[in-house]
C-alpha cells in the first residue's frame, strides 16, 4: 500500500475504509477518469464511517496539502469542471444515518450519504414527502443532490433544493465540523449558508448531514397533457402561469421528447396537480376546456401510468444517446422556452422556472444553443459530455460580474484549494 494510503489506514481502522487505487474495479476506475484527466492517478479512495473520521481524513489533507475528489456514490461525478492531479478520493456514501424525523414539525435530519430513495421510504410510513425530484433517486445521495443543486420539475411547486434546506453541517478544508440554520422551520440564525453550499460542487466543504423541510404526501393525483401548435402551446403556458391553477409539476416538452415518450409528435404541455381529489378533478378540468378553445389535444393521465410518465421524462433526456451525447442545464426568460425547444430534439423547460434539460448532439450544438440562449436572458451549462468535448470548451458558460467574488469565496473557506479543484465555475 502506497505511502498516502498507509497514512489513512491509520485514521479509519474499519476493514475496506482505505482502497488503493490499483485495487479498484476496472468499472470504478472508469468512473472516476470521467472527472480526472490527469496522467496520475489518485493513491486511494477513502470511505469514513462517521463525521468524525471525515473531519480526521481531511484535517490530514489539508496538512499534507492532497487535492482532494469528494463524492457521494458517485451518480454525478461526470458532472460539472474537470479536475487534475487528485491524491485521494474521499466518499461519503457510508455516512447514511438518519439522525432525526420530526414527524410533527415536517421536518427530517440526515446524513450526506443516505441514497434518496432511502429518505421517501422512511417519510412514506408517516405519509409525508421530501419534495424534491433528483436525477437517478434510488442512487443519489443527499450530499451530491444538494452539492449539484439537482431538482426537477417539482420546483414548480416547491422550489428549488436550496429553498427546502433548514439545516447544514460541514466539514471545512481545515477539518473542522460546522453549522449553520437548524431543524425548526423557523430558523433565522447565523449566515445561510445552505444556499451557499447548494450547487457549489463540494468546492467550499464536505457537507455531512442536512435537514430539509418536508411535506404531507398528497390525497390525489393527475396529470393533463396538452399537444399541438408551438403558438398555443405558449399561450396555454403563459396563461397557466397567469391563472389561480396550482399545478406541483409544468413542463414544456420538445416534440421529439414528446414522441419518445408517446405523446404524439408535437411539442407538449404537461402539468400535474396534486392536492384532494375534487380539487385535481376541477383543476384538470379547466386546463383541458384552455387547451380545447386553443385547439390543442388533450388527454389526462392517472394511476400508474401517470407515475410512468414523470419517471421516463428525466429518464430519456439524460440517458438518450448514453456517453456520445452531451446533456446541459440550460435557463432562459420562461416566454422564449417555446422558441427555444423548437431548436432542440430533445429538451424539457419549467414554465415557472425557465430551466430546464437539454440533450445535445455534439458540441457545435451545444455552442449554438447557448448563444440563443443568451440572447433571452439565459444560460447553458454542460452537465454529461465526452471528455474530448469538456477538455476544448468552457462547460459553464458563464459570462457575469461575480467571478472575483466567487474566487474570494473559495479563498476564505479553502485557502490551500484542495477540494475539489476545477469542479466548479472558471476552475474554482
Amino acid at each position: 500500500m502506497n505511502a498516502i494510503a498507509s497514512t489513512l489506514t491509520t485514521i479509519l481502522s474499519e476493514q475496506n475504509a482505505v482502497l488503493a487505487w490499483e485495487n479498484l474495479p476496472p468499472t470504478q476506475q472508469q468512473a472516476f477518469q470521467q472527472v480526472i484527466v490527469s496522467k496520475n492517478q489518485p493513491s486511494c479512495i477513502v470511505y469514513p464511517r462517521t463525521q468524525t473520521q471525515l473531519a480526521s481524513v481531511i484535517t490530514t489533507a489539508n496538512q499534507n496539502k492532497w487535492r482532494v475528489l469528494c463524492c457521494g456514490s458517485g451518480s454525478k461525478l461526470n458532472w460539472g469542471g474537470l479536475t487534475q492531479n487528485i491524491d485521494i478520493i474521499v466518499s461519503t456514501e457510508y455516512i447514511n444515518q438518519l439522525i432525526e424525523h420530526a414527524v410533527g414539525d415536517l421536518t427530517i435530519t440526515v446524513e450526506a450519504g443516505m441514497k434518496f430513495a432511502q429518505i421517501q421510504e422512511i417519510l412514506a410510513k408517516s405519509r409525508q414527502t421530501l419534495a424534491l425530484d433528483p436525477f437517478a433517486p434510488a442512487s443519489a445521495t443527499i450530499g451530491g443532490i444538494v452539492a449539484t443543486a439537482d431538482t426537477g420539475s417539482l420546483r414548480q411547486r416547491y422550489g428549488s433544493v436550496r429553498d427546502q434546506i433548514l439545516g447544514i453541517t460541514f466539514v471545512r478544508a481545515d477539518g473542522q465540523i460546522a453549522k449553520a440554520g437548524g431543524r425548526v422551520v423557523k430558523n433565522v440564525a447565523g449566515y445561510d449558508l445552505m444556499k451557499l453550499f447548494t450547487g457549489a460542487y463540494g468546492t467550499l466543504g464536505m457537507i455531512s448531514q442536512v435537514t430539509f423541510r418536508v411535506y404531507p404526501q398528497p390525497e390525489s393525483s393527475g396529470t393533463v397533457v396538452l399537444t399541438g401548435q408551438p403558438d398555443a402551446i405558449a399561450q396555454a403556458a403563459a396563461t397557466l402561469k397567469a391563472s389561480a391553477l396550482t399545478p406541483t409539476q409544468a413542463d414544456l416538452v420538445s416534440s421529439k421528447l414528446a414522441a419518445v415518450l408517446g405523446l404524439g409528435a408535437e411539442i407538449a404541455l404537461l402539468a400535474r396537480f396534486q392536492s384532494i381529489s375534487e380539487s385535481v378533478k376541477e383543476q384538470s378540468q379547466r386546463l383541458l376546456e384552455l387547451g380545447q378553445k386553443l385547439g390543442l389535444n388533450g388527454i389526462i393521465y392517472a394511476g400508474e401510468d401517470e407515475i410512468d410518465l414523470w419517471q421516463r421524462l428525466p429518464e430519456q433526456i439524460y440517458s438518450y444517446g448514453l456517453e456520445q451525447r452531451i446533456t446541459a442545464k440550460i435557463g432562459v426568460l420562461p416566454t422564449a422556452a417555446v422558441e427555444i425547444l423548437n431548436q432542440l430534439e430533445l429538451g424539457v423547460i419549467h414554465i415557472g422556472s425557465g430551466l430546464g434539460i437539454a440533450n445535445l448532439e455534439n458540441q457545435q450544438q451545444t455552442l449554438a444553443v447557448r448563444k440563443l440562449c443568451q440572447t433571452h436572458a439565459g444560460f447553458l451549462s454542460v452537465l454529461t459530455a465526452p471528455l474530448s468535448v469538456k477538455e476544448k470548451i468552457d462547460i459553464w458558460g458563464y459570462n457575469g460580474n461575480a467571478l472575483h467574488v466567487m474566487g474570494r469565496i473559495k479563498e476564505q473557506f479553502d485557502k490551500n484549494y484542495i477540494l475539489n479543484p476545477g469542479r466548479f465555475v472558471h476552475g474554482i
